[in-house]
């Protein structure tokens, strides 16, 4: 299985979703999510990111953090994501949509615990550390 996570940064913040579903229900993550079969996956993460979040980018704006393919990294089987940073302008607002129950502007320093590999997708982008 493919997936497309997002960095969206606005300042000094990072924007996590609180997920609406197992696994880790009520757990913070980036938001992200399947490929279609009939995408990019660019594509994938500018709609995942728009139907979580309410918020849109175009794919020119997106940066390459890295795949993220680790055994055992999503419990529901054999899952590589391919991770995106983009930086959004000050005052851009978010909505919880799709499968997130909520949606949060973090401080990158005072992150909650994360699902996933999400901690470690943040550590390798340029914006953490």
């Amino acid at each position: 299985m493919l997936t497309a996570d997002c960095i969206v940064m606005r300042g000094g913040e990072v924007l996590l979703v609180r997920r609406g579903r197992e696994p880790y229900a009520g757990c913070w993550a980036l938001p992200g999510g399947f490929m279609e079969m009939d995408e990019t996956i660019e594509r994938c993460a500018v709609r995942e990111l728009r139907e979580e979040t309410g918020i849109e980018v175009e794919q020119g704006q997106l940066r390459l953090v890295g795949v993220f393919s680790a055994p055992g990294r999503d419990p529901r089987g054999r899952t590589v994501t391919v991770a995106y940073a983009v930086e959004v302008p000050a005052g851009t607002a978010a909505a919880a949509g799709d499968d997130a129950a909520d949606v949060r502007w973090w401080p990158l320093e005072q992150l909650p615990p994360l699902a996933f590999d999400h901690a470690d997708i943040i550590a390798r982008s340029r914006f953490h550390g």
